[in-house]
């Protein structure tokens, strides 16, 4: 067994959310920089070596997502501020009010808005997902995070975890949502894929469905998405993506596999499902893995209902490390704060159990 190589950065604490808006009330925001710190806290107790993540240049960042918005995450907060928003208290976070769907602009091209409360709409996909002062530093800081964790598993470590916040399987190459904002796995798998390994499995164990990640890869044959995740069809988020039927499109066909599960599964069909997506990483020819750790799926989380217990987290891993590939993994969901921590450690131990010694 080796212990995971952990990265980290003081910047991902930047983003506070302050609030969701859901269903039209102001709530409190659960993607909060506690999460970070106790993951943190819990994963130096369990002996792993941590490190300062380094910084990358855009590159990797602007083949995954429009630059675009990479322009408007980066800009949106100065904007709201230029444009007096927040001399209402009210108004202390960038949130959209209006969304264009493609049946309102019904065959239209879309446009940039000029006020910067409307473009706010533009790109980012629900009400949940707020852009504060400090947000685009840190969601930029997540991607250094990643990318020194890549970089750390293709000069020899087998298994590098990336401390990201906030977190990003939600993120398509063009709109954000889910709390997400930039894509941290999609960007894994693609810098893994621009050094060599030719073809990459994604695997995601969130409790909810990377749509981002889908979207990004689901034209693609060198990259395989399976997750699995709480049955949108049961009325859970993202709704409208993460069905059994979306199995890739046109070079990508095969190469996406969901497993959507019904609440309350619990660890059997959990891991029998998590069974068949490494199947089919497998089956595709795999040479490196990203995990999308989500620990949301947790019993005690508030987030899903699928009940899945610290032991089911650290076989999960333990099964996952039986393909036997470098991995970066990847941190996504997970909001109980008192056991965040010990699920993301117990994974990571599983994830350790079959990998060979570090360098």
């Amino acid at each position: 067994m080796c212990d995971a190589l952990i990265v980290r950065s003081d910047e991902c604490l930047l983003h506070v959310p302050g609030a969701e808006i859901w269903l039209g009330v102001r709530t409190p925001g659960t993607e909060i920089p506690e999460r970070a710190m106790r993951i943190e806290q819990a994963l130096r107790d369990h002996g792993h070596r941590v490190i300062d993540a380094g910084s990358h240049d855009d590159d990797i960042l602007l083949r995954v997502h429009d630059p675009e918005l990479v322009r408007h995450l980066r800009t949106v907060w100065d904007r709201w501020v230029e444009a007096g928003l927040t001399a209402d208290d009210r108004h202390d976070r960038v949130v959209p009010y209006l969304i264009p769907s493609a049946g309102m602009l019904d065959g239209l091209p879309e446009r940039e808005p000029t006020a910067v409360h409307a473009a706010a709409g533009r790109w980012c996909y629900d009400t949940m997902t707020l852009v504060g002062p400090g947000t685009w530093t840190a969601a930029r800081a997540a991607v250094d995070v990643t990318l020194t964790a890549v970089g750390a598993v293709l000069t020899g470590d087998h298994l590098a975890y990336a401390l990201t916040r906030p977190p990003g399987h939600h993120v398509t190459r063009s709109a954000f949502g889910g709390s997400c904002y930039l894509n941290n796995a999609a960007i894994a798998a693609q810098a893994l894929r621009e050094s060599g390994h030719e073809r990459i499995a994604v695997i995601d164990i969130d409790a909810h469905h990377g749509n981002g990640t889908q979207a990004i890869f689901y034209e693609r044959d060198d990259i395989f998405y399976g997750s699995l995740h709480v049955d949108p069809g049961a009325g859970w988020f993202p709704h409208y993506a993460g069905f059994a039927d979306e199995v890739g499109r046109d070079a990508g066909t095969g190469a996406n596999l969901n497993v959507p599960l019904a609440p309350g599964s619990g660890d059997t069909l959990w891991l029998a499902a998590l069974d068949r997506i490494i199947e089919g990483a497998a089956h595709h020819g795999a040479t490196a893995l990203v995990v999308s750790l989500g620990v949301d799926a947790a019993a005690a989380d508030p987030e899903s209902p699928l009940l899945i217990t610290h032991e089911g987290y650290e076989e999960s891993g333990r099964r996952l490390a039986g393909l036997g590939l470098p991995t970066v993994a990847v941190q996504e969901g997970g909001y109980h704060l008192d056991t965040v921590g010990e699920l993301v450690a117990l994974t990571l131990r599983g994830l350790s159990s079959c990998a060979p010694s570090s360098r």
